[in-house]
């Protein structure tokens, strides 16, 4: 009993962890939902994001409710466990069952019964866990049958809109600096300009200072539901490889007067500073094509047409 209640703490520990990887991620997938969502679609995605958030923090208050009181139905394994994971896990454990337990020694089934009562309970432990299993096959065909291939869905989108505006991808590394590198492309092909990730870095910045009223909207913190600092803001932008996004794009398309066009699936292209008068930049923009989530590609003259 003794290294149970050791153990408590540890599962306490990894269990809050958890949550707190949860509350990221969610964060992360509810910003890249209202990102996307259009005038039209706005009020519903809103109250979806609304939706999620209350089922995990319902989800979580309820595992630290079963954790307090000793259940040992708590969890430290992430909900979003793949349900094959889930099925191997689950036929290890009937697997591994002891042969004892469903035949227990030494109880004389003329005292009682008692050795008729065990085994039942065991019996029944065990058609539980085999429910358990069928039941997690059904959800893994399931999945397979109707899980939609949003990556797939995105690529041939994306593909017949590009090369309808007369378009073709110059590909960029998929990392914090991918906007930045595709603005980078993007200067040298049409304005002959010749700059480095970190000068652009520092460009937006200082255009973000010059005009803090323009990007008061973009700092707003989904973590905080306040305003961050418009300084400590620059700052993560100039001396970490932080994602840039449409906050970013604004700034540059001022500094180099020129608008910039970001082509998505699913809707028109976003132009930033229409009215620019220089040659206009054109980006690609992923949310479910890459493993590290959104990100941006150049987008280089190809065959005719255009935006």
């Amino acid at each position: 009993m003794e290294d149970g209640k050791d153990e408590v703490p540890e599962i306490a520990e990894a269990l809050l962890q958890r949550h707190k990887q949860e509350r990221k991620q969610l964060m992360a997938t509810t910003t890249g939902m209202k990102k996307q969502a259009t005038k039209k679609t706005r009020k519903n995605v809103l109250k979806r994001c609304d939706e999620m958030m209350e089922e995990m923090e319902r989800r979580h208050k309820q595992e630290l409710s079963q954790l307090d009181a000793g259940s040992d139905q708590t969890s430290t394994e992430p909900p979003s466990l793949d349900p094959q994971e889930l099925l191997q896990e689950l036929e290890s454990e009937v697997a591994s069952e002891p042969a004892s337990e469903s035949e227990p020694q030494g109880v004389s089934t003329q005292y009682g019964g008692s050795k008729t009562t065990k085994r039942n309970r065991q019996k029944e432990r065990l058609a539980r866990r085999n429910a358990k299993i069928e039941e997690v096959k059904r959800a893994a065909q399931l999945e397979t049958t109707d899980s939609v291939d949003y990556r797939k869905i995105e690529q041939e989108s994306m593909d017949e809109l590009i090369a309808w505006h007369g378009l073709r991808v110059e590909e960029v590394r998929p990392d914090g600096h991918c906007l930045f590198a595709s603005i980078q492309d993007q200067l040298a092909q049409r304005h002959g300009v010749d700059v480095d990730v970190q000068e652009l870095r520092h460009m937006a910045a200082a255009y973000m200072k010059s005009r803090p009223g323009d990007f008061v909207p973009f700092l707003f913190s989904e973590e905080t539901n306040e305003l961050r600092d418009l300084d400590d803001y620059t700052k993560e932008l100039t001396e970490t490889p932080m994602w840039g996004s449409d906050m970013e794009i604004l700034a540059l398309a001022n500094h180099f007067d020129c608008p910039i066009a970001v082509v998505m699936a699913g809707s028109a292209p976003l132009v930033m500073n229409d009215t620019g008068a220089a040659p206009k930049l054109f980006l690609a923009f992923y949310k479910h094509s890459y493993g590290l989530g959104e990100h941006y590609n150049s987008l280089r003259d190809g065959v005719p047409g255009g935006i």
